[in-house]
């Protein structure tokens, strides 16, 4: 056997191996970066635009809609441009590296006010919104990509995932905290100053945990590079081609509707908290933070129980149970009068016990749709299936941001510069329409789409077995072809 042989079975053996304990915690920190700023951008960003920066509602989701739909079509960009990488750090890490810095700046600059002029905000704002989430994706998409890469055990991914979530939640919670803190107009008066501290401190911990996770993971991807290498070679498919086949992969789809339906409820509830809060319960600008927590933590302190819960009963079981109670949630939310603070709490707390599914169970599913799409064509091409995801995920995520603004806005939603503009009842009313009823509508789709989902945990052991006699039969080839060149 020669000596390339044989370092390629190493490799193989070595990736065969459980992933260590510092591999998952470096993985995990990856997500802290992208999690921490989108997570505070879902909950403030409208809210600043309108009540910090005075902002029009419906030229801030406008904003949104822009920004959304530029991320969306950096997604398939990055992630083939991320498959077709070929340097001495492998596919994933030099895009990662290279964009921290830009991702961090340019976070930081979208939360300054530079003018009063409306037209001048809204160009201001779109300008750096696009340059900030091309960064975004410049790292975030490697960095999903690397999933699959790093394991190929179907519990362990879950289990990766809950390493990734925990890190994802739990900096959402620190992020949280902060910014109830500086967002206390008893500590900083100044609002505006108070959201440009904010944003310092998040780009700040987003750039050095990207590069934990770049440097923790180097050894894993290494070797995952090394196997890939020792694959039969095939000729690239073009990329309309790579869609095309996307496209008919029918689990895939049912992957992207289940995820899309999952996060617009999330996006949607979060970006209205704010306004929720404090307009419709007459409460202090400061509990926002503490409402958001009460979902995060909750969605952190569940991660690994769900995760026990999938490995016990399947993916799909607990994707039902956990929507189930969030459904319930937002129900409650819509029915709440002002006043009733505990029960407000109580209700994000159920939320959050829903919220946890949908950051685990859908990227969960992704890794296995991408095996069986390489059983049917022979490659691997993480990059084009996250992307993909993500494009549509961001695309509908953009079309219900900008509602979310138009409709504020055609509510007649007064912006709160100064403070004590008095919103109407249309206003209040738009409020609660989008904190209930529209989350709900959008999780009961995804549970059906749940239950149409095929892939289950014998049909992937299935995939895997037939995948291992398709590799063996191609390594196979490659010995005999180099035994015949030595001859």
């Amino acid at each position: 056997m020669s000596q390339g042989t044989t370092s390629q079975s190493t490799a193989s053996e070595q990736l065969a191996k459980p992933l260590s304990f510092s591999t998952k915690l470096a993985y995990g920190a990856g997500d802290l970066g992208t999690a921490i700023t989108a997570n505070i951008l879902a909950f403030f960003l409208l809210y600043f635009f309108t009540n910090v920066a005075g902002m029009r509602p419906d030229l801030a989701g406008s904003v949104l809609l822009i920004a959304k739909v530029s991320d969306a079509i950096n997604d398939p960009i990055v992630g083939v441009l991320s498959d077709r990488t070929n340097s001495r750090w492998g596919r994933r890490h030099p895009w990662m590296v290279a964009g921290a810095l830009p991702f961090g700046v340019f976070f930081v600059m979208q939360w300054l006010v530079p003018t009063s002029n409306q037209w001048g905000l809204f160009f201001y704002y779109v300008a750096i919104a696009v340059l900030f989430n091309l960064f975004y994706t410049v790292v975030n998409l490697p960095y999903t990509a690397m999933t699959p890469e790093l394991t190929q055990d179907y519990n362990e991914r879950t289990s990766l995932n809950s390493f990734r979530f925990a890190f994802s939640i739990g900096g959402s919670i620190v992020s949280l905290l902060v910014a109830g803190m500086l967002l206390d107009r008893n500590r900083i008066p100044d609002q505006r100053l108070a959201y440009m501290l904010l944003g310092l401190f998040c780009a700040v911990v987003s750039v050095i945990a990207i590069l934990w996770c770049v440097i923790g993971t180097r050894k894993r991807m290494a070797l995952a590079e090394g196997e890939r290498s020792s694959f039969k070679t095939v000729t690239p498919i073009p990329i309309r081609q790579q869609l095309k086949i996307v496209l008919s992969n029918r689990p895939f789809l049912y992957v992207i509707g289940i995820y899309f339906c999952s996060w617009l409820a999330l996006q949607i509830t979060a970006s209205i908290i704010p306004f929720f809060v404090v307009n419709w319960m007459k409460m202090p600008e400061k509990q926002i933070s503490l409402v958001s927590i009460g979902v995060q933590g909750t969605a952190l302190l569940m991660l690994f129980v769900w995760s026990f819960v999938s490995n016990r009963y399947g993916k799909k079981a607990a994707y039902f149970m956990g929507m189930v109670l969030w459904i319930i949630a937002q129900a409650g939310l819509f029915l709440l009068q002002p006043g009733q603070v505990i029960l407000l709490y109580i209700l994000a707390i159920v939320a959050g016990i829903g919220v946890s599914v949908a950051y685990l169970i859908p990227w969960s599913m992704v890794p296995d749709v991408i095996e069986l799409d390489e059983l049917n064509t022979g490659q691997r091409r993480e990059g084009i299936f996250y992307a993909f995801m993500v494009f549509l995920q961001k695309m509908g995520l953009a079309v219900g941001l900008w509602f979310l603004g138009i409709g504020l806005q055609l509510a007649g939603f007064q912006k709160q510069i100064p403070d004590e503009a008095v919103q109407p009842d249309s206003a209040l009313m738009a409020i609660r329409i989008a904190i209930g009823p529209l989350p709900t509508i959008a999780l009961i789709l995804g549970l059906v789409l749940a239950y149409f989902y095929p892939i289950t945990k014998e049909f992937h052991a299935q995939i895997m077995l037939q995948l291992h006699e398709k590799r063996l039969a191609e390594a196979g080839e490659t010995i005999e072809g180099l035994e015949r060149e030595d001859s």
